[in-house]
């Protein structure tokens, strides 16, 4: 039931982060094809690995999200030189 709970928050999470993303990309389509493949695993270590590839798709995201608002405000303020 743990694994329940942490898996449907992660999907939650990603779903919202999804929102955001470039709509050529089909996020949530992929989103949800990874969770599905995912959902017959048993053994722990796999189920674990399949949480820690959530985890870095997650922060990969956010660091894309991070590094569009960076370059977003490089080209509203430009340099003073």
């Amino acid at each position: 039931m743990l694994h329940r709970h942490r898996s449907i928050a992660l999907y939650k999470e990603l779903h919202r982060l999804g929102r955001d993303h470039d709509p050529g990309y089909e996020f949530h389509k992929k989103l949800r094809r990874l969770f599905e493949r995912n959902r017959a695993l048993t053994d722990p270590d796999d189920i674990e690995r399949a949480f820690q590839m959530c985890e870095y798709i997650k922060q990969e995201t956010l660091a894309l999200y991070a590094l569009r608002k960076y370059r977003h405000l490089r080209r509203v303020y430009p340099s003073s030189n």
